[in-house]
């Protein structure tokens, strides 16, 4: 069975804004959709890509010449920060409100999208289907799309034996990038493209290897978990668990809030717009028309960068390192002291900041009502309350960073750790397992809409010296 959470109360408000404020009209149209009784997603999405494709059509003969701003030095030199360069249609990241799937927030993903018990988080299967037809699916829907990510989870043996090619003790993130490569070879995009498929059906095969890639990374992720700390006795999935169930049970934790806690945790990860490292690598990669497997796999290279998936292993390595410092329950006054002097050496405070967010994550948040609600008396947890507390001020008065607010990283790995999942160092294949949802979801429509091979200009610091002494 599947449950909605406070769905219908939610939709008639919905409903009832977007007559008030005709922006939000769009951004119900699917509410129309969800008595929908087709179970097959693919035929939904092949309903869906004419009318997308039009649209996309439509865009670029009426507003194709349409500037979207002016781009700067500091934006060249500074990571093209603030640079609008990239359609993503599954996502938008608002500095203010935080992320949005399909203009959806996550608190309202957490009411409409369907869970596997009363009050519980969404289903991962559920917010697939979100992502790829901007429409809330059904409990059916859900659970149709979930049997089939079973069916296509089943791992070739010779990705197992690639893997242990590599030392077991080399980086998880290593070992689980090398699996995704190693799954390349069963790549319908490459066969289809090699036969001479046409262009317009490119996201036919794009669409099957990217079903199978999302039901077979937690396969993968889970064998080196595993492998690496549990003497490789591996666990079989099990048929009666949907996708976030299953992630937990291969890796080794059955409780039902460790479930709940996975479910929560691939949803909110999944997506977070286009031009973030390892949404942009993927969608880079791709335009050269690389399939899926290479794709991802490039992503999840960018993922593993300290600056941005690693990010989550930093932080609870932090924490721990403030315990063994200052104990387990030290005071906000020298947890205080502690963040200055940990300021004052050059370091940074792991988990607050982001590059473009200005409030408070809401993935931090949505974490922290669930440990308030599932683990409130963690020592772990009351210290990240604390630093909640007590470095923003901290860094607003240091007067150098635009969004001294807690990230996605800062909470996390506290609540896997709770719940016996402590291996810091693997956390960002969760995070990688998770990603995948958001970038298969884009992939395919990247090919539905035939976007291009992408190639920005770049420039010499001459180049932009000469260019500056003749600006007005």
């Amino acid at each position: 069975m599947v449950f909605f959470r406070g769905g219908v109360s939610l939709i008639s408000k919905l409903r009832s804004r977007a007559v008030q404020q005709p922006s939000l009209r769009d951004s119900v149209r699917w509410l129309q959709y969800q008595t929908s009784s087709d179970l097959d997603l693919q035929s939904q999405l092949k309903e869906l890509i004419p009318e997308q494709q039009e649209r996309l059509k439509k865009l670029k003969s009426e507003h194709g010449k349409v500037q979207l701003g002016n781009i700067t030095v500091d934006m060249v030199l500074g990571g093209m920060r603030g640079m609008t360069g990239l359609l993503w249609e599954t996502s938008l990241l608002d500095p203010d409100e935080g992320i949005r799937f399909r203009r959806l927030s996550i608190p309202e993903c957490q009411k409409l999208l369907p869970a596997a018990k009363p009050g519980g988080e969404p289903l991962p299967e559920g917010l697939l289907w979100l992502l790829l037809t901007g429409k809330v699916p059904t409990k059916e829907q859900v659970d149709s799309l979930s049997k089939e990510l079973r069916s296509r989870a089943t791992v070739p043996d010779h990705v197992y034996k690639t893997i242990n090619a590599l030392p077991v003790n080399a980086h998880p993130m290593t070992q689980f990038a090398t699996g995704v490569m190693a799954l390349q070879v069963q790549s319908e995009f490459q066969k289809a493209y090699e036969k001479g498929i046409h262009e317009s059906k490119y996201w036919e095969p794009t669409y099957e290897d990217s079903l199978s890639l999302i039901a077979q990374v937690p396969v993968v992720a889970s064998y080196v978990y595993r492998r690496m700390y549990k003497n490789g006795q591996v666990i079989p999935m099990d048929d009666s668990l949907d996708y976030g169930g299953n992630f937990a049970h291969m890796l080794g934790f059955d409780s039902p809030d460790m479930l709940e806690l996975m479910r929560l945790y691939v949803t909110i990860h999944s997506d977070h717009e286009g031009g973030n490292v390892s949404a942009h690598t993927g969608h880079l990669v791709a335009s050269a028309l690389s399939d899926p497997y290479l794709s991802f796999a490039a992503a999840l290279n960018g993922l593993a960068g300290p600056l941005h998936g690693l990010a989550n292993q930093e932080v609870l390595l932090w924490i721990k390192s403030v315990v063994e410092e200052c104990g387990e329950n030290v005071s906000k006054e020298n947890l205080k002291d502690h963040i200055w002097k940990t300021l004052n050496s050059g370091k940074v405070v792991p988990g607050f900041g982001h590059g473009v967010l200005r409030k408070t994550d809401p993935r931090y948040t949505c974490q922290r009502e669930f440990a308030l609600k599932h683990l409130p008396d963690d020592p772990l947890f009351k210290l990240v309350s604390n630093l909640y507390e007590v470095v923003p001020p901290i860094l607003l008065e240091l007067g150098k960073v635009k969004n001294p607010w807690p990230n996605v990283d800062a909470h996390s790995g506290v609540l896997l750790n709770h719940y016996g999942l402590t291996e810091a160092r693997y956390y960002t294949v969760l995070f990688g397992v998770s990603r995948a949802i958001g970038i298969c979801s884009q992939l395919i429509w990247d090919r539905a809409l035939g976007l291009p091979l992408e190639r920005p200009k770049s420039v010499t610091m001459e180049w932009l010296e000469n260019y500056c002494k003749k600006a007005p």
